[in-house]
């Protein structure tokens, strides 16, 4: 079974995730291997906010999708697991 949920974590680190903050104008992808793929940020966000703003949402956008990525992760390990919780995987 350890030999399948690492095969499966191998393969998750080439799936994504996207979240958005700020009506979408920032968005954040996130892989399977809990690791910032992208950002993209909306220019005529850039245009109409302050800096702090700005930096909140892209703050707000990446946690976003890393908390996805690793919802995303824990649901397809429990699938190899067959539901049992074996500490340390993830």
């Amino acid at each position: 079974m350890q030999r399948k949920i690492e095969q499966r974590k191998q393969e998750l680190k080439t799936e994504t995730v996207e979240a958005s903050a700020g009506n979408d104008q920032v968005k954040a992808v996130a892989n399977g291997g809990m690791e910032l793929v992208s950002v993209t940020i909306s220019p005529e966000l850039l245009k109409g906010e302050s800096l702090d703003m700005v930096q909140d949402l892209v703050v707000a956008s990446v946690n976003a999708a890393l908390k996805k990525a690793h919802d995303m992760v824990d649901a397809e390990l429990e699938k190899v697991t067959k539901g049992i919780k074996m500490p340390g995987v993830l």
